[in-house]
């Protein structure tokens, strides 16, 4: 046997031994041999540097160094889950979906929601060519190094899997894995590690992929996005991913309605301390893939899913101070200082108190013992006061009338439960918090600027707004505390390079209240640019798809500030975006702006994302159900029969998607 032919032999054959070990737990040789095998191929391809394979299993032990982790953006946007509580939050969730797709059968797939770090892996051709953490969704950062040592990530496929598609998972630490690792540190006299879902996620961005290597992760696949997949349903996806070597628990049920769904929660709620990994609830997915996309996305989630979260652990400790925090926009928290005690595997310190009326409402005091619980399992907060253990000379909460940190009275509006400090301009944690927010990854993504360097470069006098940022000299930096020369150099480049950033995220990152990443996209769609909008009365802003009075309000008033108007002048001095870029209005028309489109079914022309595009690059409003305010239904393969029957019965227009693209 020729060395090529001995290298491949053996690559198959310990590709077939991890799988065997890793993904179906069921090993056909001893750990002895396999690490004997193994020692055998990196021993010839060291030899025959010119049989190299990226996906070859001897890369698993790592030795990579990584320095910087590249921002990678999402080419399909990994969202967030809602969260449900109850049966009856799942069954109004089955209503809205019902009310979507109309009278057909709807089936569901039930997952455990493993508690880890999660990761999109990108495979092409069956070999991996990137992995990118969560991030916000809609970038993050490239870890691929480092998940290739994953054991149970395959680096070769096997089987008829698609060309090209991203797989999403969970990376967990199983708890014998997290208490081996805990009992050596012990050993060693380091400090232990806190749980197994930080340590999971940490260990994502460790430089030495060594290190990462010998370190007992698991990715867990819950699913897979791509065009042209082939994959019909959530279940039979989990099944083929099976097949391709992806390691995907075997606990997925499929159900026929919310009843069998509440059964397979409350099994799990009970059993779920019998698995080897962190749990926190269950995923619920509408099964069938074309009804997923027929519900298609909220701004943050998909309608077609709702993870329903284990009750929440709980502990009691004694709050020992009340104090406030004041917010970029001037909102006052009151926050708890408690008696540190471990919950859901983290030491909680802290937590939110939301404003007076929940102070007044629970009657907490400082001093009291009250009952903390992580909300969602995340954020902790106290949920009740046990009032047998309050001391005796406890005095009610009187909540602070003036700032605590200018002093400036605080105002509370009508129907508005926080309390804000009305000096915008004075107020430092306003100033800086305005700043943090206009350099964060979502907005302007200034490398080399973070929050504490923003509060150290406002108390030196350096900078009161953003606009301040684009006069600054490496010479005004390097006498900083804790600023080199290489430090100096990067956030000077980063902030010159934020003026390439799109109007929509400079739009956002102005911080006018009210006006979210979504609000900002669909202004800068309406106005094109910052002169048109500042020019814009409550009334037009009010015309604007979703722009309610409330953020209308807030918009003018930031504009008829001079203040903000002379730092819009100044950003554009800079050369900051402050319109919409010639490549994005190439495309665009005002040609079905008023009209509502309804898209349903499989098109052959174009996908559905893209008609979906389509419809609001030519300022038309892409609705999610058919209602007498509906335009035209654009009719595709496969469509349900409730939504043709409702269109008719309402005399909607109905269209095939060549009728539309002639239309535009």
């Amino acid at each position: 046997m020729s060395v090529k032919a001995k290298i491949k032999e053996l690559r198959d054959e310990l590709r077939e031994h991890n799988y065997n070990y890793y993904v179906l737990d069921n090993p056909s040789i001893s750990d002895f041999e396999f690490d004997m095998k193994l020692k055998e191929l990196q021993a010839l391809e060291v030899k025959h540097p010119e049989f190299y394979d990226e996906s070859s299993p001897s890369l698993r032990v790592g030795g990579m160094v990584t320095k910087n982790f590249e921002t990678v953006v999402h080419e399909h946007r990994m969202y967030s889950l809602d969260n449900s509580y109850s049966k009856e939050d799942l069954e109004d969730w089955e209503k809205r979906i019902q009310r979507n797709l109309g009278d057909v059968p709807v089936s569901y797939t039930c997952e455990l929601k493993y508690d880890g770090a999660s990761i999109s892996i990108t495979y092409e051709n069956g070999r991996i060519l990137r992995a990118v953490t969560r991030g916000d969704g809609l970038q993050g950062d490239d870890v691929t190094t480092n998940i290739k040592t994953i054991k149970s990530v395959p680096l070769q496929l096997k089987g008829d899997f698609p060309q090209k598609f991203d797989i999403r998972g969970e990376i967990v630490l199983p708890f014998d894995g997290f208490v081996k690792m805990n009992e050596e540190r012990v050993a060693n006299g380091e400090e232990p590690y806190m749980n197994p879902r930080n340590t999971a996620s940490g260990s994502l961005k460790l430089q030495d992929s060594a290190l990462v290597a010998q370190r007992p992760l698991e990715c867990l696949l819950y699913s897979i996005v791509g065009r042209d997949t082939g994959i019909n349903t959530q279940f039979e996806m989990l099944e083929k991913a099976r097949e391709w070597g992806f390691k995907v628990p075997s606990v997925a049920k499929l159900c026929k309605n919310t009843q069998e769904v509440m059964d397979f929660v409350e099994y799990w709620d009970i059993n779920r301390h019998t698995l080897p990994y962190e749990t926190d609830g269950v995923v619920v997915k509408v099964n069938t893939i074309q009804h997923q996309e027929e519900l298609g996305y909220t701004a943050k989630s998909p309608r077609w899913a709702m993870a329903y979260k284990f009750k929440a652990e709980q502990v009691y400790t004694v709050l020992n101070e009340i104090t406030y925090q004041v917010g970029r926009t001037g909102a006052i928290t009151p926050v708890a200082n408690l008696q540190p005690v471990l919950l859901a595997g983290t030491t909680v310190k802290r937590a939110s108190l939301h404003n007076a009326d929940q102070i007044e409402k629970l009657d907490i005091r400082e001093g009291d013992t009250v009952y903390v619980e992580k909300g969602g399992e995340i954020i902790p907060k106290i949920i009740a006061v046990d009032f047998s253990k309050r001391p005796r000379n406890s005095q009610p909460t009187v909540y602070i009338q003036e700032c605590p940190e200018c002093h400036t009275p605080l105002e509370r509006t009508p129907g508005d439960a926080k309390h804000y400090c009305p000096n915008e301009y004075g107020c430092p944690p306003q100033i800086t918090g305005r700043i943090q927010h206009y350099i964060s990854r979502k907005a302007m993504d200034i490398e080399g600027l973070g929050g504490e360097t923003v509060e150290l470069l406002f108390k030196e006098g350096l900078i009161e707004d953003y606009a301040d940022l684009y006069e600054l000299t490496k010479d005004q930096l390097l006498p900083l505390e804790r600023m080199a020369e290489r430090s100096a150099e990067n956030l000077v480049q980063g902030v010159a390079e934020s003026v390439k950033i799109p109007f929509e995220r400079v739009l956002f990152a102005l911080g006018i209240r009210y006006v979210g990443e979504t609000v900002a996209k669909k202004l800068a769609k309406a106005y094109k640019s910052i002169d048109a909008l500042m020019q814009a009365s409550q009334e037009d802003l009010m015309a604007v798809d979703e722009i309610g009075d409330r953020i209308a309000e807030s918009v003018v008033e930031f504009f008829q500030n001079p203040k903000n108007v002379d730092t819009i002048n100044r950003l554009r001095e800079k050369g900051v975006q402050l319109k919409l870029s010639a490549e994005k209005l190439e495309n665009q028309t005002e040609l079905l702006k008023g009209i509502t489109f309804v898209v349903s079914g499989v098109f052959e022309t174009v996908s559905r994302d893209e008609l979906k595009k389509l419809i609001e690059d030519n300022g038309g409003k892409v609705g999610s159900s058919i209602s007498s305010k509906t335009g035209y239904l654009v009719a595709g393969d496969k469509m349900g029969p409730s939504k043709r029957t409702k269109a008719e019965k309402l005399g909607i227009p109905i269209i095939t998607e060549q009728e539309f693209i002639a239309m535009i």
